[in-house]
């Protein structure tokens, strides 16, 4: 009987060290999708209007209590706030342009060709207005991360948020959680499904 509750101890044990190494490992899949983007906080001298937003899990879970369940925007923010690990925004408003460079951006846009992010939306604008580029982060075929890059000469807007999260669930927290209102426009996989006809 010993030797049987040995056996089974160190089964459970075994059990439970593998349960910690695949949380670990998901857990640290899932913060390669933070950006660095603290340099930016040198712009905010610059700037007429700044947003910061820093939010780790814990402090989403603190805003979310804040989220009436009775209101339907606000319970759609808080479900979708519930399965995320951060929110980061940079958000600088300048009276004039030339208050940053393109290397500002350089540090952001090399982090975002690493492994595992994809540009989904990109659109350019000649005529002076907001550029903007968005980005997924997969895990396998798992979305663990998304960046914004909204970029015009007078402003700049950047957003990092860790989790599962897509285009139409950051449309929701837009005005929410200091994210500012982006216009994101709809991807290529997003007009197609809406102009899919229903089957009975």
């Amino acid at each position: 009987m010993i030797f049987v509750k040995s056996l089974l101890t160190n089964a459970d044990r075994m059990i439970v060290l593998i349960l910690l190494v695949a949380f670990c490992v998901s857990t640290a899949r899932a913060q390669d999708a933070k950006l660095q983007i603290d340099h930016l906080n040198k712009l905010a001298d610059k700037a007429a209007e700044v947003v910061e937003v820093t939010l780790d899990e814990k402090l989403l879970k603190v805003a979310a209590r804040f989220l009436s369940q009775d209101n339907p925007t606000e319970a759609k923010v808080r479900e979708i706030v519930s399965g995320l690990k951060g929110v980061y925004v940079r958000a600088f408003e300048f009276d004039k342009p030339g208050a940053y460079s393109a290397s500002d951006l350089e540090s952001i846009r090399s982090q975002l060709r690493q492994p595992g992010w994809q540009k989904i939306v990109s659109v350019v604008n000649h005529r002076g207005g907001d550029n903007v580029d968005v980005y997924l982060k997969y895990q396998g075929d798992i979305i663990v991360g998304l960046a914004i890059i909204s970029a015009d000469p007078t402003e700049l807007t950047v957003v990092n948020i860790i989790g599962p999260i897509d285009l139409e669930k950051v449309r929701q927290l837009e005005g929410q959680l200091g994210i500012p209102k982006l216009n994101l426009p709809k991807t290529d996989q997003e007009k197609g499904a809406k102009g899919k006809p229903r089957g009975d």
